[in-house]
């Protein structure tokens, strides 16, 4: 019995290892063009290498802390309004 680590991922599961929503993955996904889309009749699934995962921690980590700027700027602009 091997215990073969799978080159690709499916969404569902990256979303899961990223704990982020399939959602917001989704998003990533069509903004930074990582992952790949597969189309069988119908039916569509996008697969994440882990390389694309690492990327995407990064971008989700680059926006975390964007945002936490963001907040502490605002708050610091509040305060001398004040």
């Amino acid at each position: 019995m091997t215990n073969r680590v799978p080159k690709f991922v499916t969404q569902a599961r990256a979303s899961l290892i990223l704990r982020i929503t399939e959602a917001e993955l989704s998003r990533i996904s069509k903004e930074s063009g990582l992952g790949r889309v597969e189309r069988a009749g119908n039916q569509e699934e996008t697969y994440f290498t882990y390389e694309e995962l690492r990327w995407i921690c990064i971008v989700v980590t680059n926006q975390v802390k964007a945002a936490a700027l963001n907040r502490m700027q605002n708050f610091h602009v509040e305060a001398i309004s004040s």
